[in-house]
């Protein structure tokens, strides 16, 4: 995960630790579900999969957050492996569809998930509010944030 956290450039904002991790993806009710690639030199490649329940079409919405494969093992068939177990969990959990993000310029990510059948979504923008700009949207209007408890709890 420090990996992926380098190469995408969030290095200085990860804090994910081993008992945080096994807490969360594997404690009583896990948030996430984790695959791993492994080889005899230990883990080469993960992917963090998310359940969101179903809306429109009664199918769940299955996001791929995290897919990594360490660069020495790029091209030989470990993200394919991995990405086909990924797939086959979508399946199992009444997926509709399989969701994810590729960095902005990152053409190898993109040209992997091409050959797998993916496709870039034209029909939405990907938005992201910060821990700030979270805060401070909560705080804008106390009487909106008032009513929709009221409404809530009708």
């Amino acid at each position: 995960m420090r990996s992926l956290a380098d190469f995408e450039h969030y290095i200085n904002d990860f804090y994910v630790d081993e008992k945080s991790l096994l807490a969360r993806a594997f404690g009583p009710q896990p948030e996430c579900h984790i695959f791993v690639a492994e080889c005899s030199d230990g883990i080469i490649g993960y992917a963090v999969g998310l359940v969101i329940p179903f809306t429109y079409d009664l199918k769940n919405t299955l996001v791929l957050k995290e897919f990594f494969v360490d660069s020495g093992y790029r091209g030989q068939g470990v993200g394919s492996a991995l990405f086909r177990h990924v797939v086959a969990w979508a399946l199992t959990e009444g997926g509709g569809r399989l969701k994810w993000d590729v960095l902005a310029g990152n053409q190898k990510a993109e040209t992997f998930y091409k050959k797998h059948g993916g496709c870039p979504d034209s029909k939405w923008i990907p938005y992201v509010m910060d821990e700030v700009a979270l805060n401070a949207a909560a705080g804008l209007n106390s009487e909106v944030k008032s009513q929709v408890k009221k409404i809530s709890s009708e």
